[in-house]
């Protein structure tokens, strides 16, 4: 059965909105222009998980897909041992697993839960020989036992701000041995009522000395560090409800300080025409002072994680500086985009193009989908960790060798 669309027609009035942020005090102006908007919900039919469906999935020449692991129910984002096991958080059950290929046949076969009870983690970090986990509201370690079992476990942080509709926190430690964590915003478009919404957040490693790196990303979830520059950058997902088309997603290098523009400004400094003037100025000034995006992606694409590449083994040389992507894939657009893994080409340090490295679960012709990529993660052996929170798959992506 193909999906219906579902088709909307509506007036996007701004309004003039409390505005509880610092430096924000006071009210904006109301936008003087309305706005119309056609907005698609459209849902690809989903379609159960078989393992001769790894026919369909596409990746570049050279490189060949297999299956890593079934059966996991939704799994999120992953964290690689040295040993080769891998940590995997799992938000709706609330634990972490530890999964193991005991027999060196490049599939996991052995399972264990190794942190329960902890509803809606997300975000996982190794770091100093401790595991670090984090849901919307906390930010927790335990220290790691050799056999891959956590013990002492700790809550370093339990007043992270709400997640509301954006509420899967990432975290990563940096060159500088700090934590870094992305907040997404509370809302689909709204003024914040909490400083650390939309946000990227830098913690020193015991979850103390907590402050705003940078701000007005909407929800940027994956992020890594470029190896040439050792620059951030990351994904952010646009507002919904403006369409097919607007705004796009975006590619980010996240600088200190930086204002991304959000909810008033996206892209390469456009202004939102539905929203208020900021206090004090007006959407067309304020988007001067913003960081424009670097890139832009087709919206409603949905980006969750973003790795970069570096020193994978067998990779060619020319993908040592590139970034992979995870589309999660559309729900609010006529024709769906997403649904794969894309590789962001590197020049000198500076993104130049996109290209799919690992597609095929959207059949655009028949209106389905047999699987959502959600997390990545590289092993330094060339492997290519990718998870589907749809059907409860990780796959594997390797160079082929000669």
């Amino acid at each position: 059965m193909v999906p219906r669309y579902i088709l909307r027609t509506f007036l996007l009035l701004s309004v003039c909105l409390p505005m509880c942020l610092s430096g924000y005090a006071q009210k904006g102006l109301p936008s003087k222009q309305p706005y119309t908007a056609t907005v698609n919900s459209m849902y690809p039919q989903h379609e159960d998980f078989k393992e001769s469906m790894l026919s369909r999935i596409l990746v570049p020449q050279g490189f060949k897909a297999s299956i890593a692991a079934t059966g996991l129910g939704k799994p999120r984002i992953m964290a690689l041992r040295e040993d080769g096991s891998m940590y995997v958080t799992r938000r709706d059950v609330g634990d972490v697993l530890l999964l193991s290929d005991k027999d060196n046949d490049g599939r996991f076969d052995d399972l264990k839960t190794v942190w329960s009870k902890f509803l809606g983690v997300h975000g996982i970090a190794i770091h100093d020989g401790y595991l670090y986990l984090s849901s919307s509201k906390s930010l927790k370690r335990g220290k790691i036992k050799p056999d891959g079992t956590v013990t002492d476990t700790v809550t370093l942080i339990d007043n992270l701000p709400d997640g509301g509709q954006h509420d899967n926190r990432m975290i990563a430690f940096g060159p500088d041995g700090m934590l870094y964590m992305t907040v997404g915003s509370n809302c689909n478009d709204c003024a914040e009522t909490n400083r650390e919404n939309a946000t990227m957040l830098i913690i020193s490693p015991d979850g103390k000395n907590r402050r705003i790196f940078a701000r007005g990303l909407r929800n940027t979830i994956g992020f890594d560090w470029q190896p040439q520059t050792h620059e951030i950058w990351g994904c952010d997902n646009g507002t919904d409800w403006r369409g097919d088309d607007i705004p796009p997603e975006e590619l980010n290098k996240i600088e200190e300080g930086g204002d991304y523009g959000w909810p008033w400004v996206y892209g390469k400094q456009l202004v939102d025409v539905t929203r208020e003037d900021p206090s004090g100025t007006t959407k067309e000034a304020y988007a001067k002072t913003t960081k424009p995006a670097v890139m832009n992606f087709p919206a409603h694409s949905a980006p969750i994680d973003f790795r970069f590449v570096g020193n994978a083994a067998g990779f060619p040389d020319d993908y040592k500086n590139d970034a992979l992507v995870a589309w999660h894939g559309s729900w609010n657009r006529k024709v769906p985009e997403g649904y794969k893994v894309q590789r962001i080409h590197y020049v000198n340090g500076h993104p130049v193009s996109a290209s799919d490295f690992f597609s095929g679960f959207l059949d655009t012709a028949k209106q389905t989908r047999f699987g959502r990529p959600a997390g990545i993660t590289v092993a330094k052996t060339g492997k290519v960790y990718i998870s589907d929170d749809e059907n409860g798959v990780i796959y594997c992506v390797a160079p082929v060798k000669p």
